[in-house]
């Protein structure tokens, strides 16, 4: 008996912005962030994501949206996603998930990618003494290859990555993380060599409210799976928004959930 179809969990209208999407994405670490989806152990299912600009990179020969890429919203998640077991129950912190990428690949109409060196007024980078100033390379996918019009006569089979996978911290990890970033945005720039060379890129931002993007669901039981029916952002400056805003995680560093590990397989 052939597998079945994977199921299409998550959708992406690539012509949309993040806040538009049938089940919007989010920005930050944080327990409270409800699942759009639900899947159950065993199951073979697939998730559409955009890029971690979410389009701001825009296939040109242009560097100006790299020097200019607002840096305090990236990366836009697809998710949160319901794990449920063989019972009916949902993981809970503590539990180990054992998860299978079975394939990656672009969307279709949007076979492309980008590399890019940031500006040193913004991100910059390890080499940014020697390269301080924005750029950007274009690479068109033929199959498993990557070629690019920048880069000219370079063409090489391409490792794609899912860049973040993450489990939702609960509310004890993410304390630490605050207390351990905290110490680290008031003693970094003394203790680590490396604040010497990434020139303006901070080394945590462990309380930075404004650029968080949060949405709340509703949702009805159909098939035994949780389906979102309806949603709206959490208004900002409310108390709820500023209080989740402020807990939240940025996405920027790995950490013990996983996250950003530009994750190969």
């Amino acid at each position: 008996m052939a597998p079945p179809t994977p199921r299409l969990t998550i959708p992406i209208d690539l012509k949309k912005k993040p806040w538009q999407q049938k089940l919007p994405l989010h920005n930050r670490w944080h327990p409270e962030i409800p699942p759009v989806a639900t899947v159950e152990t065993g199951v073979v299912f697939r998730v559409e994501m955009v890029d971690w600009t979410a389009g701001a990179i825009t296939d040109d020969n242009s560097a100006l949206d790299v020097k200019t890429l607002d840096l305090s919203t990236v990366h836009y998640l697809s998710g949160p996603i319901r794990v449920l077991d063989a019972a009916g129950d949902p993981a809970k912190p503590g539990d180990l998930l054992s998860v299978e990428i079975c394939n990656l690949g672009p969307l279709p109409g949007d076979e492309w990618g980008f590399t890019a060196i940031f500006d040193r007024e913004n991100g910059g980078g390890f080499l940014t003494d020697h390269f301080p100033c924005a750029t950007k390379a274009i690479w068109y996918f033929e199959g498993i290859y990557a070629y690019s019009p920048h880069i000219p006569g370079v063409r090489f089979p391409g490792l794609t990555h899912p860049g973040i996978v993450g489990t939702a911290p609960s509310m004890e990890l993410l304390n630490i993380w605050s207390a351990r970033e905290r110490e680290l945005e008031e003693t970094g720039l003394q203790s680590f060599k490396l604040c010497e060379v990434l020139h303006s890129r901070p080394l945590a931002t462990s309380h930075r409210q404004g650029d968080a993007f949060l949405a709340r669901y509703a949702f009805t039981l159909e098939d035994n799976r949780l389906i979102p029916t309806d949603y709206n952002k959490i208004k900002e400056g409310s108390p709820e928004w500023e209080r989740i805003a402020r807990e939240a995680a940025r996405t920027i560093p790995g950490r013990e959930n996983g996250g950003n590990c530009d994750i190969k397989i």
